[in-house]
């Protein structure tokens, strides 16, 4: 969420500044409702303050054994007037902060303005993989290999499903591990949160309310004030852990990570080339999360690029790093660097890793605060995320990267301690 105090300072910079990611904004009725909320706010403090001083009169006169109905007659129309203001106020600053709710964060000066069209790469690891056969793609491997079971994966949970069995759950289960004991390593605290999140959770994310219809909903709970969903990715979870809170200086940084499959819809078409686990509705994911200063978010934030960084090139994986333009970075980030892996048979890079530094705006939505040291003075921290990773394109990266002519994969060289096994051949 957005400061009002900047937009009422300086409407113009911050109207620029969004216009990066926006294509129109106008503060013309928010700045019309602000004012009249401050003009509503010293009104109503005003005559409360008469009613204070006219009560002590009111109270006076009793005891000089006076009349005083006079004064208590127009005691009452000013506790009228007085509720009349709280009414009007309680309605415009539901105005105020819908708007201000629907506002997506202000990208970092050095941010690029537009869409992906715009995005700068800057970093390539490691040479593309070249064959000197005709390569497969990640969907016929995993079903040659017996890695995953599509049709099954469909006949228990629909489209958008798919099984993991056999080498292919150790696999899976082995990637997991090895992220894990990598955060381990980097001193970084391991949390398993719920999978059904309130809708504070998400709206303190930035989930809601501009992509409430992206997430699923359980509907037999749901009510006006009361609302739970599947959480689509652990950030929804960890950045709530400190939420209503006030963190000392020396607290910080925070540094989280988070095992969860992640649920989400994938509304919308996708492209044929999309098929098996480039898209699904659910799928596995390691998260990491910082809470730190506000000095310290941008240091944060190539530490958490580092880290995803570090995991692919330790899968031996050809990959590149992409500095996101504002209107490819998700509505609660400043700033976003992509690590995105190559996929052979689609010809093209697959974001595996999304490292963002969201600056205080989720902060503000969840006031979580800090409390500095030397002046004992709150401010909001800074929250950071990366994924770290998911793996429902790092194994498709996987077996099309390190394909043999015989259908056969070699297994990257940190994962044989799970899988038993340097090389998975064709079941076929």
């Amino acid at each position: 969420m957005l400061d009002i105090n900047l937009i009422r300072k300086d409407p113009e910079k911050v109207k620029n500044a969004l216009l990066k990611r926006m294509d129109d904004v106008d503060f013309t009725e928010l700045l019309q409702w602000d004012e009249k909320r401050r003009d509503i706010i010293v009104e109503s403090e005003q005559l409360k303050a008469k009613r204070n001083t006219v009560s002590q009169e009111i109270a006076r006169l009793k005891k000089e054994g006076k009349d005083a109905s006079e004064k208590i007659s127009q005691m009452k129309d000013v506790s009228n007037t007085i509720k009349e203001y709280e009414q009007k106020l309680e309605s415009i600053e539901v105005k105020i902060q819908d708007c201000l709710d629907r506002l997506p964060n202000i990208p970092d000066e050095d941010v690029a303005a537009g869409g992906k069209e715009n995005n700068e790469i800057i970093k390539i690891w490691g040479d593309k993989p070249e064959f000197e056969f005709k390569i497969k793609n990640h969907f016929d491997l995993v079903t040659d290999l017996g890695l995953v079971d599509y049709e099954r994966g469909v006949k228990l949970g629909g489209n958008g499903f798919w099984l993991y069995k056999g080498d292919g759950a150790l696999l899976e289960w082995g990637l997991l591990n090895f992220f894990i004991e990598e955060h381990l390593k980097d001193g970084y605290e391991f949390v398993l949160p719920p999978h059904i999140l309130t809708h504070k959770c998400g709206y303190t994310a930035g989930q809601f309310p501009k992509f409430g219809e992206d997430v699923f909903y359980l509907e037999e709970r749901e009510s006006k004030n009361y609302k739970q969903f599947l959480l689509p990715t652990s950030e929804t979870a960890i950045v709530n852990l400190h939420m209503d809170e006030i963190l000392n200086e020396d607290e910080l940084p925070k540094k989280y990570f988070a095992y969860t499959p992640c649920f989400r819809k994938e509304a919308g078409s996708h492209r044929a080339n999309e098929r098996g686990m480039i898209r699904g509705h659910q799928f596995n994911k390691v998260e990491m999360f910082q809470l730190t200063a506000p000095e310290d978010s941008q240091k944060a934030l190539e530490e958490l690029v580092a880290k995803s960084e570090s995991l692919v090139k330790q899968l031996g994986l050809h990959y590149r790093v992409s500095k996101l333009a504002a209107k490819d970075c998700s509505a609660s980030m400043a700033k976003t660097y992509d690590i995105e892996v190559w996929i052979p048979s689609m010809e093209e890079y697959k974001e595996i890793s999304s490292a963002s530094n969201s600056n205080d705006y989720q902060a503000r939505r969840g006031k979580i605060r800090l409390r500095r040291t030397e002046n004992k003075k709150k401010e909001f921290v800074h929250t950071l995320n990366a994924s770290g990773l998911a793996t429902s394109r790092v194994m498709p990266a996987i077996v099309e990267q390190f394909q043999h002519a015989d259908g056969s994969i070699t297994v990257p060289q940190v994962l044989r301690k799970w899988i038993g096994k340097e090389r998975l051949y064709s079941k076929k």
